[in-house]
Parts: C-alpha cells; sequence; structure tokens
C-alpha cells in the first residue's frame, strides 16, 4: 500500500476495510480489503484500494485534534463470553463472520428488533423499507421473544435496552403487545423508533403504548422547515403534545446530510430546548451513504461528527462549541468503578471513539449551560479510572473499597465549579445513584434537568473501518438466533439483513390477501387546513426564535402538502 502514501500525509494507523464496488455487486469473498487512515490538511481520511475497482478516498474526521483527544479515550472492550457464531478467533473475517462472535469487543449497549418492513413514508436516505411489490417481513411474537432472549442472555454482560424499529412499527396492530413483551423478557428501557405519523393523531395509541412499557420515543426530526425535514415536519408539533400527555420523554434523532439540512443544526437545538418538557435528547446521525454515488454527489452530503459540530459551534455563537463534547467511551471509566465494586462486569459503552460523541445542556430558567463549563468531566473521569484501578490491585479489596467511595464522594465537588452551575445541581446525588443502581440508569436524573446532545455516525461502505465494527455496540437481532453489529447489519444488507428477512417474509401480494390490506393505501397522505398549517408553522416559528422565510416553507401555503420523495435529489 505504500504507493498510497505522500509526503503530505500523516499516516495514523493500519486498518481493513470494504471496497464498496464489491459490496454493491455482493463480492463479499473479496470486499475486504486493507485501508489507511492518515491525517492531511487538518482532517483525518481514509484511502484504500481495490484491485479491481479501484482507489476510494473518503473523509473519516474533520477535525484531527479532535480525533486524537477522542482517541486517548478507548476502552479495551468487552470479551463475549458465549458467543452466537462457532469459528476460532484465527478463522473469523470480520465483517463476514458475524453473529457476535469471539472477536467483538462491546456488549450489545441497545438492542434492536425489527418488527416490520412496512412503512407508510418512503425516504430516500432510509435504510430500509418495502418497496413495491417487495416481500413483507414481520417476525411473529414468539420470534420476537426469542430474539429479545438472545441479547439478554449474553455474557457477561445482558442487554437491557431495546428500541422496536423497523419499518414503521406503530403499523404492527401488535405493536402494545410488542412492547409489554419487551418488558415482561427483563428489559428496563424500551424505545419505540417511529416517524411519529400515529401518534400526531391518536393520542389513545400514545397512551397506551406508555402503559405497555415504553419509556422513550425515538423519533426522526431532520429539520425546523418544511424543506428540510418533509417526513414529519407538519406532523412533530401534535406528537410532541400526545407524547407529553403520555408522559413519554422523546429523543428527536436527525439525520444530518451536508446541502440538505445541515444549516439548522442550531436550530434543532434550540427547537429541542424550546420543548425541553418532553424532548430529553437531540441525537444527530451524519448520513451514512450506503449504495453507490458519483464522487461529487458524495462529497457534497457527507459530513463527519467533527464537521457537524463546527457548524452547532457557529449556529449557536459558541454557546455549544467543540470543547463540550466528549467521546463516548469516556464513560468507560463510571463502568469501570462500578464493576469494581461489584466485582463483576457491569454495562459498558466500549464503542470506538470514532463512533461517537455528546454532551450535556442545562436549561437554568432562560440560560443554557453545557455541562463540560461547570463540570471538570475529563478530570472527573480521569480520577473515577484512576479508584477503579486502586480496587482493582488492591489486596485487601473491601476495605480498598469503602475508601475510595468515600474518597469520590468527598471529592466530586473539586471537579464542579457551583458558581456557573444551575440551581439545585447536585452531582453528588446523581453519581452516587448511578455506582448505587449500577449501570447509566442510575444516571437518568441527568435526563430530566438537562438535554442530552449526541452524535452517532454509522459507517456505510466508503467509511468502513473494521476497527470500529468490531466495538460495535448497537445490534440487531435476527430470527435465525444471530446478533449483528449495526455497521455490518445495514452496511451489508445482503449479507445479513435483507438476506436473512427474506427467509422470513411472505410475497407482497400473499401478505394483502392473508390480511384483507392494501399496500399502496398505507402509505401516508397529508391532508392539512389553511389554518392548520399557520398553526403548525407559527409553533416552529415560537420554539427557535425566527420567522420562517417562504424559500424555507418550500410552497404556497394554499397548495396541498407534499410526502417525502423516495428519489435522492443529488443523484
Amino acid at each position: 500500500m505504500g504507493h498510497l502514501i505522500n509526503e503530505d500525509m500523516l499516516v495514523l494507523r493500519v486498518t481493513e476495510s470494504l471496497c464498496p464496488g464489491c459490496v454493491d455487486e455482493e463480492k463479499f469473498d473479496q470486499m475486504r480489503i486493507p485501508a489507511i487512515v492518515y491525517e492531511e490538511a487538518g482532517e483525518v481520511k481514509l484511502i484504500k484500494e481495490c484491485p479491481e475497482h479501484g482507489v476510494t478516498v473518503e473523509k473519516y474526521w474533520e477535525d484531527y485534534e479532535m480525533f486524537e483527544e477522542a482517541r486517548k479515550w478507548q476502552d479495551p472492550g468487552v470479551k463475549i463470553l458465549n458467543p452466537n457464531v462457532a469459528y476460532y478467533a484465527s478463522k473469523i473475517v470480520c465483517p463476514t463472520h458475524c453473529g457476535l462472535c469471539v472477536k467483538h469487543k462491546s456488549h450489545t449497549g441497545l438492542g434492536n428488533i425489527v418488527v416490520t418492513n412496512r412503512c407508510d413514508l418512503s425516504c430516500w436516505y432510509c435504510f430500509f423499507y418495502a418497496k413495491e411489490n417487495e416481500p413483507i417481513y414481520e417476525p411473529t411474537q414468539d420470534q420476537i421473544r426469542m430474539m429479545l432472549r438472545r441479547m439478554k442472555n449474553e455474557r457477561p454482560v445482558g442487554a437491557n435496552a431495546v428500541q422496536i424499529t423497523g419499518g414503521e412499527p406503530t403499523m404492527r396492530d401488535d405493536i402494545i403487545d410488542i412492547v409489554r413483551i419487551a418488558r415482561e423478557e427483563g428489559y428496563d428501557h424500551v424505545q419505540l423508533n417511529t416517524n411519529s405519523v400515529r401518534a400526531a393523531f391518536d393520542p389513545d395509541f400514545v397512551r397506551r403504548v406508555r402503559e405497555a412499557g415504553s419509556n422513550v420515543i425515538y423519533t426522526s426530526f431532520d429539520g425546523p422547515t418544511p424543506r428540510s425535514n418533509p417526513k414529519n415536519f407538519w406532523e412533530i408539533p401534535a406528537a410532541l403534545e400526545n407524547y407529553k400527555k403520555a408522559p413519554l420523554g422523546v429523543v428527536l434523532v436527525p439525520t444530518v446530510i451536508g446541502g440538505v439540512n445541515d444549516m439548522y443544526l442550531g436550530d434543532i437545538i434550540r427547537f429541542g430546548l424550546s420543548n425541553i418538557d418532553v424532548v430529553r435528547a437531540v441525537n444527530f446521525q451524519p448520513v451514512s451513504l450506503v449504495g453507490r454515488m458519483p464522487d461529487r454527489a458524495r462529497a457534497k452530503q457527507r459530513i463527519t461528527i467533527p464537521g457537524a459540530i463546527k457548524k452547532i459551534e457557529q449556529q449557536t455563537d459558541g454557546l455549544i462549541g467543540r470543547e463540550d463534547f466528549f467521546t463516548v467511551p469516556s464513560t468507560a471509566s463510571v463502568s469501570n468503578f462500578v464493576a469494581a465494586l461489584k466485582g463483576r462486569p457491569t454495562y459498558k459503552l466500549s464503542i470506538h471513539y470514532a463512533c461517537g460523541m455528546g454532551t450535556y445542556l442545562f436549561k437554568d430558567d432562560e440560560k443554557v449551560i453545557p455541562v463540560t463549563r461547570f463540570v471538570d468531566v475529563k478530570g472527573m473521569f480521569e480520577y473515577i479510572q484512576e479508584l477503579a484501578d486502586e480496587i482493582g490491585d488492591s489486596t485487601f479489596k473491601s476495605l480498598r473499597k469503602m475508601e475510595s467511595t468515600a474518597k469520590l464522594l468527598y471529592n466530586l465537588k473539586k471537579f464542579v465549579d457551583y458558581e456557573k452551575a444551575p440551581k439545585d445541581f447536585k452531582l453528588k446525588d446523581m453519581v452516587y445513584n448511578a455506582f448505587t443502581e449500577g449501570d447509566y440508569h442510575g444516571l437518568k436524573a441527568f435526563h430530566y434537568k438537562s438535554m442530552f446532545i449526541g452524535f452517532m455516525h454509522f459507517q456505510d461502505p466508503y467509511t468502513y473501518d473494521v476497527d470500529r465494527v468490531e466495538r460495535c455496540d448497537i445490534h440487531y437481532a435476527m430470527p435465525d438466533g444471530r446478533v449483528i453489529p449495526f455497521c455490518a447489519f445495514n452496511v451489508i444488507p445482503e449479507l445479513y439483513r435483507d438476506s436473512t428477512q427474506r427467509k422470513y417474509s411472505i410475497p407482497a401480494k400473499v401478505y394483502e390477501e392473508k390480511t384483507g390490506r392494501s399496500l399502496k393505501k398505507e402509505k401516508y397522505f397529508r391532508e392539512y387546513s389553511l389554518e392548520d398549517k399557520k398553526r403548525i408553522i407559527a409553533f416552529y416559528e415560537r420554539s427557535i426564535g425566527r420567522k420562517l422565510t417562504e424559500e424555507e416553507i418550500g410552497q404556497k401555503l394554499e397548495d396541498p402538502v407534499p410526502v417525502i420523495s423516495s428519489q435522492n435529489p443529488d443523484m
């Protein structure tokens, strides 16, 4: 690979990646190729060469300094003790032997169960939904229960959080029963992933979702204007009101696409803060460009975590800056300390440092304060890891546990500037709850006093890094018993997602005959009066603190409201 390197490159590491052409052509036996991660002109990039399809250069992270800071926090990970695939480590070729395998380095932090591939929308950037005449995949309740148990029974740490997803899961008549099944199987944290169309018009349904045991709604939200968010701009205000009444906390999930909605990241955060009584988090997901794309279109739409954070910094006038974000595995020190206290492994976010970042925003009256402005987060995590190491190295562990816990609770105040902190902020109580409850749910008080801003950048064939997928903790359970990391399941669909689901699907025509449904008629079409539209637009304008322009609205209010297209505007 030496011929790919020039004098302007600073080589950071060598990894394994995928050839986008081979993935697209389903040449799975030759798709894995070596790649170089390097710095050039302040950015981190990835370069690779396929003997058949040539050289691919792709943006990996848009800020080298942020990359190096994040890299310091990489955790060794968690070894899976009961893998689901019978391969020796020496025989495994990642990502073609997923299941999970003995080489995987993270337990299931968030499990996913796909309960349908039907959807009432047709979004061009969606990972998947059933296109016209494609088979319909809807696992039975018994199959769903088996998949939940498979993740729950992982060792040394079983899954405790699950997301019920699709397609659009609310299209299933038995979705309430499925939520209830997840609770019956011992999941404390049950998310429902939805476009919120049904929730906007059916408050009783939302109430029943809450009563069945879901505690979080994970809903698409791509922007505060009709043009940036054709998916559910018009439905979100009513849906939020119904979620608030239930009550259900909401995570807004914008798919960030360069040139499409990346100019609205600050407004999206302002929208969340204005509705903080129901919005618990905004989880940005830079777009994953699956499928073949011309270089120019890819360069236009590509944005990475640092690039999005810099835009937030600009669009909030420095209210939220790049220094306010920390990489997800930095929180592993808390898990390590809890594990040392309890003498056994506990829930840990040991994903790759380049996969995700986050911060908390506290709202104190009208003032918004990132947590890093009054808490030395980095110093606190480093100190907690030191205490965990002290317990691990001690001969007299019981005594050391008591001493270390007392030291931590006494010294926590050193990491907080209470003059800058919000009123009633009590870090000591929050951390104590985390340690006594034994996992991240002990920090739930943070979510009721603040709003989390997160980033999760899922991979695609262009950015693929095997080091990252080996550490993935967002997993999909499949009806054949395997558990697949997100970036294997969705990036190589014919190897995992589509091929397996096809085995458990029925033809669209058979589905219609069996259920009496018309799949075409299930698609959503909007009917809003002029007064409805004015009221909805006014809600957004109050939430983001400014008027929407005619260009942002993108149509005359007297005209019918279109539904999102399945056609990529840049293709």
